[in-house]
Protein backbone atom coordinates (compact mmCIF):
# COMPACT_ATOMS: atom_id res chain seq x y z
CA UNK A 1 0.00 0.00 0.00
CA UNK A 2 2.73 2.47 0.99
CA UNK A 3 4.80 1.56 -2.05
CA UNK A 4 1.82 2.12 -4.36
CA UNK A 5 1.03 5.49 -2.78
CA UNK A 6 4.64 6.63 -3.15
CA UNK A 7 4.85 5.54 -6.79
CA UNK A 8 1.50 6.97 -7.86
CA UNK A 9 2.05 10.11 -5.78
CA UNK A 10 5.38 10.70 -7.50
CA UNK A 11 3.75 10.40 -10.92
CA UNK A 12 1.03 12.87 -9.93
CA UNK A 13 3.61 15.30 -8.55
CA UNK A 14 5.62 15.12 -11.77
CA UNK A 15 2.46 15.77 -13.75
CA UNK A 16 1.63 18.85 -11.69
CA UNK A 17 5.20 20.13 -12.04
CA UNK A 18 5.04 19.53 -15.79
CA UNK A 19 1.88 21.65 -16.10
CA UNK A 20 3.49 24.54 -14.20
CA UNK A 21 6.81 24.39 -16.06
CA UNK A 22 5.15 23.96 -19.47
CA UNK A 23 2.89 26.98 -19.01
CA UNK A 24 5.76 29.09 -17.69
CA UNK A 25 7.92 28.28 -20.72
CA UNK A 26 5.05 29.13 -23.08
CA UNK A 27 4.41 32.38 -21.22
CA UNK A 28 8.04 33.37 -21.68
CA UNK A 29 7.45 32.95 -25.41
CA UNK A 30 4.47 35.28 -25.31
CA UNK A 31 1.66 32.72 -24.83
CA UNK A 32 0.59 33.73 -21.34
CA UNK A 33 -2.84 32.08 -21.25
CA UNK A 34 -1.68 28.90 -19.51
CA UNK A 35 -3.12 26.20 -21.80
CA UNK A 36 -1.76 23.26 -19.79
CA UNK A 37 -3.46 24.53 -16.65
CA UNK A 38 -6.68 25.01 -18.61
CA UNK A 39 -6.59 21.46 -19.95
CA UNK A 40 -5.74 20.04 -16.51
CA UNK A 41 -8.53 21.81 -14.61
CA UNK A 42 -11.14 21.03 -17.28
CA UNK A 43 -10.18 17.34 -17.26
CA UNK A 44 -10.26 17.21 -13.48
CA UNK A 45 -13.57 19.08 -13.47
CA UNK A 46 -15.21 16.45 -15.68
CA UNK A 47 -13.81 13.47 -13.75
CA UNK A 48 -14.45 14.93 -10.29
CA UNK A 49 -18.01 15.92 -11.25
CA UNK A 50 -18.75 12.34 -12.24
CA UNK A 51 -17.26 11.01 -9.00
CA UNK A 52 -19.21 13.40 -6.79
CA UNK A 53 -22.54 12.92 -8.54
CA UNK A 54 -22.27 9.12 -8.40
CA UNK A 55 -21.25 9.37 -4.75
CA UNK A 56 -24.50 11.13 -3.78
CA UNK A 57 -27.59 9.09 -2.84
CA UNK A 58 -29.61 8.08 -5.89
CA UNK A 59 -32.87 9.52 -4.53
CA UNK A 60 -31.44 13.04 -4.36
CA UNK A 61 -28.74 12.73 -7.02
CA UNK A 62 -28.62 15.87 -9.21
CA UNK A 63 -28.37 15.88 -12.98
CA UNK A 64 -24.83 14.99 -14.00
CA UNK A 65 -25.17 17.16 -17.10
CA UNK A 66 -26.14 20.20 -15.02
CA UNK A 67 -23.30 19.64 -12.54
CA UNK A 68 -20.61 18.99 -15.15
CA UNK A 69 -21.73 21.91 -17.32
CA UNK A 70 -21.80 24.22 -14.31
CA UNK A 71 -18.33 23.17 -13.16
CA UNK A 72 -16.87 23.68 -16.64
CA UNK A 73 -18.54 27.10 -17.01
CA UNK A 74 -17.18 28.19 -13.63
CA UNK A 75 -13.66 27.07 -14.55
CA UNK A 76 -13.79 28.65 -18.02
CA UNK A 77 -14.82 31.97 -16.45
CA UNK A 78 -11.21 32.33 -15.33
CA UNK A 79 -9.98 32.46 -18.93
CA UNK A 80 -12.61 34.74 -20.51
CA UNK A 81 -10.91 37.96 -19.33
CA UNK A 82 -7.70 36.86 -21.07
CA UNK A 83 -9.65 36.16 -24.26
CA UNK A 84 -11.27 39.61 -24.09
CA UNK A 85 -7.88 41.27 -23.62
CA UNK A 86 -6.49 39.37 -26.63
CA UNK A 87 -9.40 40.70 -28.70
CA UNK A 88 -8.76 44.26 -27.55
CA UNK A 89 -11.83 44.48 -25.31
CA UNK A 90 -11.87 45.49 -21.62
CA UNK A 91 -11.61 42.43 -19.35
CA UNK A 92 -14.61 41.58 -17.16
CA UNK A 93 -14.13 40.41 -13.58
CA UNK A 94 -13.80 36.61 -13.44
CA UNK A 95 -15.72 36.67 -10.16
CA UNK A 96 -18.69 38.40 -11.84
CA UNK A 97 -18.62 35.73 -14.54
CA UNK A 98 -18.48 33.05 -11.86
CA UNK A 99 -21.58 34.53 -10.22
CA UNK A 100 -23.36 34.32 -13.58
CA UNK A 101 -22.30 30.68 -13.93
CA UNK A 102 -23.61 29.80 -10.44
CA UNK A 103 -26.89 31.58 -11.17
CA UNK A 104 -27.15 29.62 -14.41
CA UNK A 105 -26.59 26.35 -12.56
CA UNK A 106 -29.33 27.09 -10.06
CA UNK A 107 -31.76 28.08 -12.80
CA UNK A 108 -30.81 25.08 -14.92
CA UNK A 109 -31.18 22.66 -12.02
CA UNK A 110 -34.64 24.01 -11.21
CA UNK A 111 -35.68 23.83 -14.87
CA UNK A 112 -34.60 20.18 -15.02
CA UNK A 113 -36.61 19.42 -11.89
CA UNK A 114 -39.64 21.31 -13.22
CA UNK A 115 -39.57 19.24 -16.40
CA UNK A 116 -39.17 15.95 -14.55
CA UNK A 117 -41.55 16.64 -11.65
CA UNK A 118 -44.29 14.04 -11.42
CA UNK A 119 -45.73 14.77 -8.01
CA UNK A 120 -43.04 13.06 -5.93
CA UNK A 121 -42.51 15.02 -2.72
CA UNK A 122 -39.18 15.74 -1.04
CA UNK A 123 -36.65 15.10 -3.81
CA UNK A 124 -36.71 17.99 -6.32
CA UNK A 125 -35.43 20.71 -3.98
CA UNK A 126 -32.62 18.54 -2.49
CA UNK A 127 -31.50 17.62 -6.02
CA UNK A 128 -31.37 21.27 -7.10
CA UNK A 129 -29.56 22.21 -3.88
CA UNK A 130 -27.03 19.41 -4.33
CA UNK A 131 -26.38 20.55 -7.91
CA UNK A 132 -25.45 23.99 -6.60
CA UNK A 133 -23.36 22.42 -3.81
CA UNK A 134 -21.47 20.27 -6.31
CA UNK A 135 -20.69 23.22 -8.57
CA UNK A 136 -19.63 25.32 -5.59
CA UNK A 137 -17.34 22.55 -4.38
CA UNK A 138 -15.80 21.65 -7.74
CA UNK A 139 -16.25 24.92 -9.64
CA UNK A 140 -16.02 27.77 -7.13
CA UNK A 141 -13.22 26.48 -4.89
CA UNK A 142 -10.86 25.62 -7.80
CA UNK A 143 -11.29 29.16 -9.16
CA UNK A 144 -9.25 30.45 -6.23
CA UNK A 145 -6.52 28.02 -7.26
CA UNK A 146 -6.60 29.18 -10.89
CA UNK A 147 -6.69 32.87 -9.95
CA UNK A 148 -3.40 32.55 -8.11
CA UNK A 149 -1.84 32.19 -11.58
CA UNK A 150 -3.14 35.65 -12.54
CA UNK A 151 -2.11 37.54 -9.39
CA UNK A 152 1.24 38.66 -10.83
CA UNK A 153 2.72 39.27 -14.26
CA UNK A 154 5.86 37.40 -13.18
CA UNK A 155 5.00 33.94 -14.52
CA UNK A 156 7.85 32.26 -12.66
CA UNK A 157 6.62 33.71 -9.38
CA UNK A 158 3.01 32.72 -10.12
CA UNK A 159 4.18 29.20 -10.96
CA UNK A 160 5.89 28.97 -7.57
CA UNK A 161 2.77 30.35 -5.89
CA UNK A 162 0.66 27.66 -7.55
CA UNK A 163 3.24 25.04 -6.61
CA UNK A 164 2.88 26.16 -3.00
CA UNK A 165 -0.91 25.73 -3.20
CA UNK A 166 -0.42 22.18 -4.49
CA UNK A 167 2.59 20.89 -2.62
CA UNK A 168 2.15 22.44 0.83
CA UNK A 169 -1.12 20.58 1.56
CA UNK A 170 0.09 17.45 -0.23
CA UNK A 171 3.37 17.43 1.73
CA UNK A 172 1.27 17.94 4.82
CA UNK A 173 -0.72 14.85 3.75
CA UNK A 174 2.47 12.86 3.23
CA UNK A 175 4.01 13.94 6.53
CA UNK A 176 0.79 13.14 8.37
CA UNK A 177 0.50 9.74 6.68
CA UNK A 178 3.99 8.55 7.57
CA UNK A 179 4.07 10.10 11.05
CA UNK A 180 0.63 8.71 11.81
CA UNK A 181 1.50 5.29 10.42
CA UNK A 182 4.62 4.83 12.53
CA UNK A 183 3.99 7.03 15.59
CA UNK A 184 0.26 7.67 15.71
CA UNK A 185 -1.53 6.73 18.93
CA UNK A 186 -4.12 9.41 19.68
CA UNK A 187 -7.11 9.53 17.32
CA UNK A 188 -7.86 12.96 15.91
CA UNK A 189 -11.29 12.43 14.33
CA UNK A 190 -12.44 8.86 15.12
CA UNK A 191 -15.73 9.20 13.25
CA UNK A 192 -14.84 11.24 10.18
CA UNK A 193 -11.38 9.82 9.53
CA UNK A 194 -10.41 6.99 11.93
CA UNK A 195 -6.81 6.75 10.68
CA UNK A 196 -5.96 10.38 11.44
CA UNK A 197 -3.98 10.98 14.64
CA UNK A 198 -2.72 14.03 16.46
CA UNK A 199 0.82 12.76 15.98
CA UNK A 200 0.16 12.65 12.24
CA UNK A 201 -1.30 16.15 12.38
CA UNK A 202 1.87 17.43 14.03
CA UNK A 203 4.11 15.66 11.53
CA UNK A 204 2.04 16.98 8.65
CA UNK A 205 2.27 20.53 9.98
CA UNK A 206 6.06 20.33 10.05
CA UNK A 207 6.21 18.80 6.57
CA UNK A 208 3.93 21.47 5.08
CA UNK A 209 5.93 24.29 6.65
CA UNK A 210 9.22 22.84 5.38
CA UNK A 211 7.74 22.41 1.88
CA UNK A 212 6.78 26.10 1.84
CA UNK A 213 10.26 27.07 3.01
CA UNK A 214 11.90 24.95 0.31
CA UNK A 215 9.71 26.25 -2.54
CA UNK A 216 10.25 29.84 -1.40
CA UNK A 217 13.89 29.47 -2.44
CA UNK A 218 12.88 29.26 -6.12
CA UNK A 219 11.30 32.74 -6.34
CA UNK A 220 10.82 35.68 -4.00
CA UNK A 221 7.13 35.18 -3.24
CA UNK A 222 7.41 35.89 0.49
CA UNK A 223 8.71 39.44 1.15
CA UNK A 224 9.19 38.68 4.85
CA UNK A 225 11.36 35.69 4.09
CA UNK A 226 11.53 32.42 6.02
CA UNK A 227 9.14 33.39 8.86
CA UNK A 228 6.40 34.23 6.35
CA UNK A 229 7.05 31.04 4.38
CA UNK A 230 6.78 28.93 7.53
CA UNK A 231 3.59 30.70 8.64
CA UNK A 232 2.10 30.22 5.17
CA UNK A 233 3.02 26.54 5.24
CA UNK A 234 1.36 26.01 8.61
CA UNK A 235 -1.86 27.88 7.78
CA UNK A 236 -2.32 26.47 4.28
CA UNK A 237 -1.40 23.01 5.52
CA UNK A 238 -4.09 23.21 8.19
CA UNK A 239 -6.59 24.38 5.58
CA UNK A 240 -5.68 21.29 3.58
CA UNK A 241 -6.41 19.07 6.58
CA UNK A 242 -9.87 20.64 6.86
CA UNK A 243 -10.39 20.01 3.15
CA UNK A 244 -9.51 16.35 3.64
CA UNK A 245 -11.97 16.12 6.53
CA UNK A 246 -14.68 17.91 4.55
CA UNK A 247 -14.44 15.30 1.81
CA UNK A 248 -14.46 12.57 4.47
CA UNK A 249 -17.71 14.07 5.76
CA UNK A 250 -19.26 13.86 2.29
CA UNK A 251 -18.11 10.27 1.83
CA UNK A 252 -19.26 9.15 5.29
CA UNK A 253 -22.62 10.80 4.83
CA UNK A 254 -22.99 9.04 1.48
CA UNK A 255 -21.84 5.69 2.93
CA UNK A 256 -18.64 5.39 0.89
CA UNK A 257 -14.98 4.85 1.83
CA UNK A 258 -13.47 6.38 -1.33
CA UNK A 259 -14.84 8.64 -4.06
CA UNK A 260 -13.88 5.96 -6.61
CA UNK A 261 -11.03 3.52 -7.33
CA UNK A 262 -9.58 5.26 -10.35
CA UNK A 263 -6.21 6.15 -8.74
CA UNK A 264 -4.38 3.21 -7.13
CA UNK A 265 -3.44 3.81 -3.53
CA UNK A 266 -5.53 6.97 -3.22
CA UNK A 267 -9.08 6.19 -4.31
CA UNK A 268 -10.51 8.75 -6.69
CA UNK A 269 -9.61 12.19 -7.99
CA UNK A 270 -11.65 13.77 -5.19
CA UNK A 271 -9.48 11.93 -2.67
CA UNK A 272 -6.36 13.45 -4.27
CA UNK A 273 -7.58 17.04 -4.64
CA UNK A 274 -9.67 17.46 -1.48
CA UNK A 275 -6.94 19.18 0.55
CA UNK A 276 -6.02 21.54 -2.30
CA UNK A 277 -9.65 22.65 -2.68
CA UNK A 278 -9.67 24.10 0.84
CA UNK A 279 -6.07 25.31 0.72
CA UNK A 280 -6.62 27.36 -2.46
CA UNK A 281 -8.89 30.12 -1.04
CA UNK A 282 -6.59 30.58 1.96
CA UNK A 283 -3.49 30.82 -0.24
CA UNK A 284 -5.25 33.15 -2.69
CA UNK A 285 -6.23 35.56 0.09
CA UNK A 286 -2.70 35.42 1.51
CA UNK A 287 -1.08 36.32 -1.82
CA UNK A 288 -3.81 38.85 -2.66
CA UNK A 289 -3.30 40.69 0.64
CA UNK A 290 0.44 40.82 0.00
CA UNK A 291 -0.05 42.01 -3.58
CA UNK A 292 -2.31 44.87 -2.54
Amino acid sequence: MIRTRVLVGSVLALGAAGVLVGDTLLAQQGYAWFPFLLAAVLFMGVVASRELVLLLPEATRPSRLVVTSGVLLALLANWLPAVRVALGAPPPSPWALLAVALAGVLMGALLVEMRAFGGEVGAAVPRAALALFAVGYLGLLPCFFVQVRWLTLDTTASAVMLALVIFVPKCNDIGAFFTGTFLGKHKMTPVLSPKKTWEGFAGGTVAGALAALALAQVANVFPFGAPEALAFGVLVGWAGVLGDLAESLVKRDCGAKDASRSIPGFGGLLDVTDSVLFAAPVAYLWFLARAT
